[in-house]
C-alpha cells in the first residue's frame, strides 16, 4: 500500500477515534474503533492504546512504521456524535465508503449542529426540577429544583468556559445549589410555603453527578483497561467530593453565622 493511502487511513482512525473519546466513549470502544477501520483498510498490523486523556497509534505495512499521538482535554457527554460515529465505522468498515467519502462524512458529524448552551441549560434545569419527584418531592420542590438547577449550570457553564478545572467547576456548582436553596426555601417560609431544602439541594446537585463517567469506568475496567477505568473512576470520586465539599463548607458557614436556625 501507498505510504500516503496509509496516513490518510491513519489520520482517518484517528480522527474517529477523537471524536470518540471527546464526547464520552468508553475506552474499548474507541480502540476497538481505531483497530477495525486500519485492519479493514488492508493495513498489516495496528496497535492503539488509548486514555481518557490521549490516544496512541502504532501501525506497521509493508516493513514501515507509522506514529501518530494526540492529546485532549475536550470532555463532554454527547451519546448522538457517539452513535453517529459507530454507524460510520459500520460503513466504512463494511467498504461501502471510500477514504475520501469517510474524510467527508466525518467532518459532516463534526460539523453536525448541536444544541445550544441556553437548550443545554434549560434541560438540565428540567432535569434537576423532575429528579425531586424520585425522591417524594411535590410541587414547590420541583418549581425550586428547577430554578435553582437553571443557575447551577449557569455557573458551572461559566466556570467552563473560563477553563477552570474539573474539581473548581463543580465546587462552584456545589457552593451555588447550598446558597440558592437556602435563598429560596426562606423566601417560602416568608409567604407561607413550606419546602423540603433537602430535596432541593439533591434534586439540584443530580446534572451534575458524574453518572456516566462512574458508567463507563466500571465497563473500561470489566473490560481490563484498568489505567482508564482507574483514572476515569478517580475523576467521578473527585467531581462528587467537590459537590459535597461545595453544599457542606456553605452550610457550615451557615449553621455558624445562623445557628442552623430558618
Amino acid at each position: 500500500m501507498e505510504k500516503k493511502q496509509v496516513k490518510r487511513i491513519i489520520k482517518l482512525a484517528l480522527h474517529a477515534g477523537i471524536m470518540l473519546l471527546e464526547n464520552g466513549a468508553e475506552t474499548y470502544r474507541v480502540e476497538d474503533t481505531i483497530n477495525k477501520i486500519c485492519l479493514r483498510k488492508g493495513i498489516i498490523s495496528v496497535q492503539s492504546f488509548v486514555i481518557p486523556t490521549g490516544i496512541f497509534i502504532s501501525i506497521e505495512d509493508d516493513d514501515e512504521n507509522y506514529s501518530l499521538i494526540h492529546r485532549t482535554r475536550i470532555k463532554r457527554i454527547d451519546l448522538e456524535v457517539i452513535s453517529r460515529v459507530n454507524d460510520f465505522s459500520r460503513k466504512f468498515t463494511s467498504n461501502v465508503m471510500s477514504i475520501d467519502e469517510g474524510e467527508k462524512e466525518l467532518l459532516k458529524i463534526q460539523n453536525a449542529p448541536s444544541f445550544s448552551k441556553w437548550q443545554t441549560i434549560l434541560a438540565g434545569a428540567i432535569g434537576g426540577g423532575f429528579f425531586t419527584l424520585l425522591f417524594n418531592g411535590g410541587v414547590v420542590e420541583l418549581v425550586l429544583a428547577f430554578i435553582n438547577s437553571l443557575f447551577v449550570i449557569l455557573f458551572t457553564t461559566i466556570a467552563v468556559h473560563y477553563q477552570l478545572s474539573f474539581f473548581v467547576k463543580n465546587l462552584i456548582g456545589g457552593m451555588v445549589n447550598m446558597i440558592l436553596a437556602l435563598i429560596l426555601s426562606f423566601v417560602m417560609g416568608l409567604i407561607g410555603i413550606n419546602a423540603n431544602i433537602d430535596i432541593i439541594i439533591i434534586g439540584s446537585l443530580m446534572p451534575l453527578v458524574p453518572g456516566v463517567a462512574i458508567v463507563n469506568a466500571i465497563r473500561d475496567i470489566i473490560s481490563g483497561d484498568f489505567v482508564s477505568g482507574t483514572s476515569r473512576f478517580t475523576e467521578a470520586i473527585l467531581i462528587a467530593v467537590a459537590l459535597a465539599l461545595g453544599v457542606g463548607s456553605v452550610l457550615q458557614i451557615y449553621i455558624l453565622v445562623f445557628g442552623g436556625g430558618a
